[in-house]
């Protein structure tokens, strides 16, 4: 098991205390209990077990959005995010390997003309998607005819759609079928339009960004390849994703 220096750790976690961003905004990899505010997930899993490797107790903070854990890391509020790899956050922030792909995939209103991924980039229609979460970024850079519309965060998408806003709904596959749940006439358009690799995710403004990363590297290597990751996943009964190669 690989260790982490003195200097490194010092610069990873001034505070004598790993302090990790949650992003609850993707159900897939965190979520709370609604009484007792308890976190639980994959995330958090890999958290602990980073917290118990450097020997450090792991405060949590659960934040709504990706966007908004980025937003807290790049000030300093927290040592570590666990967020999607981007090339815009990554002007900021260095990422570990990617250790779970999630699929990105559209929604539309069961009578729409609209049947797959290809015919949703078109003048007129108009794509809810969660502010500054991946689909975000990425929709933003593809997107070419469509407007974009921000819902405020990734849990509000299928909402804000039935409420009226825009012809297609955005965002993580199984969040997006868990949603349409609670209402009638929405389907899934076949496929998705994206691969999300979740990795974990450090300020670059930190001293010893790189060897924290490289250490940070070796966990999630060590974790995929031990079946820690898988493991679990099946715990918190996650589908629709794989551990990342």
């Amino acid at each position: 098991m690989k260790t982490i220096d003195s200097s490194t750790l010092s610069s990873f976690a001034p505070t004598a205390t790993l302090r990790v961003g949650i992003n609850l905004g993707n159900p897939i990899l965190a979520n709370e209990e609604p009484n007792t505010k308890r976190l639980y997930g994959v995330t958090i899993d890999i958290a602990n077990e980073i917290g118990k490797r450097i020997s450090l107790p792991a405060q949590l903070t659960p934040f709504k959005t990706a966007g908004a854990t980025v937003d807290a890391v790049k000030a300093g509020e927290i040592d570590l995010v666990f967020v999607a790899i981007d090339p815009v956050r990554g002007a900021d922030i260095s990422y570990t390997p990617a250790y779970i792909q999630i699929e990105g995939a559209y929604m539309v209103k069961a009578d729409s003309t609209i049947n797959n991924n290809e015919e949703v980039d078109a003048v007129g229609n108009e794509i809810v998607v969660g502010k500054g979460s991946a689909y975000d970024l990425h929709l933003s850079r593809e997107i070419k005819n469509a407007t974009l519309l921000r819902a405020a965060s990734s849990q509000a998408v299928v909402d804000d759609f039935m409420s009226g806003q825009g012809n297609v709904a955005a965002g993580v596959k199984q969040q997006l079928e868990s949603d349409a749940k609670r209402y009638e006439g929405l389907r899934m358009l076949p496929g998705r339009f994206m691969v999300i690799n979740q990795a974990i995710g450090i300020p670059k403004a930190r001293t010893h960004y790189e060897g924290t990363t490289t250490y940070l590297s070796h966990v999630i290597n060590e974790l995929k390849q031990s079946g820690f990751i898988a493991d679990a996943m099946k715990r918190h009964n996650i589908q629709g994703a794989k551990v990342a190669e």
